[in-house]
Parts: structure tokens; sequence; C-alpha cells
């Protein structure tokens, strides 16, 4: 692998868990390799083929070349994002019962590789309506659940942009999931910022962005919120189409992603990206380094205002 190495940000920015979703080409531990190349402390992978509904069992040394690689420790905040053929409101049989034995299979790989939750869109009605296919959802949750019930691994419910029929939405959706499986414990939420953005959220500006979180904590509460997949959009405030772009140069525009990396609530959160790019990963060293300059400012801001607090204090 040639991919560029940049130079480890400043001691004060590396508090923020940051990252991006790596490809797990070569094998999960390979990943690792990858994302520490972008110095990145934090990083989504897929457990398996996306595209594909199952795959072979880990063998042992597979999970422990990823467990014990040198590099593990670099990285603060690890995570699985689910394939992309699971739909747990499937209203084809075979199809259903295909997600629930997916599911249930890629949270035990994700278990076994010690991630502490698996990113999972919730799923898509195709007609059946929303209430049909937000009940189909919650129960087959219930189900995967009771089918691995020593499984440690949570389902961190994804914002979506609502692109046909898929549901999740808005907060209420995933709140009203939350509240109605058997064990809302095991579940919590990831944000996506192209998701909400597309569904129709004003976050284009600080005040805007402000008011989604405190809509989203009202709703489901920040304590539910376990990572923050941080894309632009291609697509424009409402349009309920899922295209992800470079940070800062879609349509959302920069302030959403200045918020975030300025709040401290969101520090100790994983924000990974999913944004385009290629083998060599340099659009994710771009990316990462306009998120780095994001929250570098306010630690430029926080001396200012130290200073003036002092001042008015009558301190040096």
């Amino acid at each position: 692998m040639h991919t560029r190495k940049v130079s480890r940000p400043p001691t004060r920015i590396e508090a923020h868990l940051l990252g991006a979703h790596m490809s797990i080409g070569g094998g999960v531990h390979v990943a690792i390799e990858r994302s520490c190349s972008i110095q990145g402390n934090a990083m989504q992978i897929f457990v398996k083929n996306n595209m594909q509904w199952f795959a072979r069992p880990f063998e042992k040394k597979e999970i422990a070349a990823f467990l014990n690689h040198a590099q593990r420790t670099e990285l603060k905040a690890v995570f699985a994002h689910a394939n992309y053929l699971i739909n747990l409101a499937a209203t084809n049989p075979q199809f259903h019962a295909n997600s629930i034995r997916a599911l249930s299979e890629e949270l035990t790989r994700a278990d076994q590789l010690e991630l502490p939750f698996l990113v999972l869109h919730p799923g898509a009605h195709l007609g059946a309506g929303d209430e049909a296919g937000l009940n189909k959802i919650a129960s087959t949750i219930d189900e995967v659940f009771r089918g691995i019930p020593r499984v440690k691994t949570k389902i961190a419910l994804e914002t979506t942009a609502g692109q046909g029929t898929c549901l999740g939405h808005t907060f209420e959706q995933l709140a009203w999931l939350i509240a109605s499986v058997r064990e809302p414990e095991r579940l919590c939420v990831c944000l996506d910022t192209a998701h909400v953005f597309a569904a129709g959220h004003d976050i284009g500006s600080e005040a805007g962005t402000r008011r989604m979180f405190r809509e989203f904590d009202h709703t489901i509460g920040l304590n539910r919120l376990a990572a923050l997949h941080l894309n632009d959009s291609k697509t424009a405030r409402g349009s309920r189409v899922d295209r992800h772009e470079h940070i800062g140069k879609g349509q959302i525009g920069l302030e959403a992603f200045r918020f975030i990396m300025r709040d401290r609530r969101f520090r100790q959160i994983p924000k990974v990206l999913e944004t385009p790019k290629g083998k060599e990963l340099l659009e994710d060293v771009e990316n990462m380094k306009t998120l780095h300059e994001l929250a570098a400012e306010k630690s430029k801001q926080t001396k200012y205002e130290k200073a003036t607090y002092r001042a008015r204090d009558g301190r040096k």
C-alpha cells in the first residue's frame, strides 16, 4: 500500500475522535494500517463484503490479527457498518429471513472483533407504509437480539435521507423504534450530516445546526448518540436523495462541521468520513485536514476568550 502519510496534528486536537471508513480488503487487520496512515484515531469498517448476504466465519487467526495488531491501540474508537442488503422491513419473506440471519451474523462478527456497535440503516417499507414498516423493524430487532443474547455489540440506528421508502429519516421514527423494542439498552444512534440535511434539516448555518442537535436531544437524547458520519451533501436540503460530497464542497458548506468540531459535547464521539475516495486515500487526508483546521479554530477562540475574561476580572 502506498498511502501518503500526513504529519500528526497538534496535541490539543488529538482529543477529537476522528477518522474515516476504511476498506477491509486484504483482511480486517489491514484496515487498521489504512486508518493509521491518515493519522485517524477513529475508524468504521464492514465486517464482511458489504454487497453479499453472508460470509464464512472468521478464523481465529483473523480475529487475533485484528485484536493484537501493533497499531490497534492508536485507534481510540472502532466500529462497524452493516451491509447494504439488510432490510428489516422487507416484505419478501426470503429477503426478510436473509436480513435476520445477516444482521445476526454481522453483530456476532463485530462482537468477535470487540466492536461496541454496528451501524444499521433501519429499513425500507417498500410500499407497506411507515407504520407497518416501523412495526416490522421493531419486531425484527427483537427477534435478532433474542437469538444472540450474549453478543455485546449494539445496533446503532442510522439517520437516513428518506430516499424512496427508507425509514429513519425523522428523529421521531428512531425514537419510536428505541421505545418499542424489548431491549432498548442494546440500541444507540449514528447521525449522518448528509442524511439529516437531505431529509430536510437546515444545517447550513451554525444556528440551524444547533437547532437540529437540540431537536435530536429532545426527541432521542444525546446520550444515545454513539457516532457521527461527517459527510457533505451533493443534493439540496430536503431532496431525500443520499449523495455524499467532500467536506465544505457540497450543499451543506462548512458551518455545520465547524460547529461539530468546536462543540465539546462531540469531542469524544467518534466522527468518521464516508466521502468519495481513491485507493491512495488522498481525499481522506484533505477532508481530515479541513476538519482539523476547523477544530483548531476553537483553540484559538478559546485562548482569546480566556484573555478577555482575565482582562474583565483584572487578572493577567
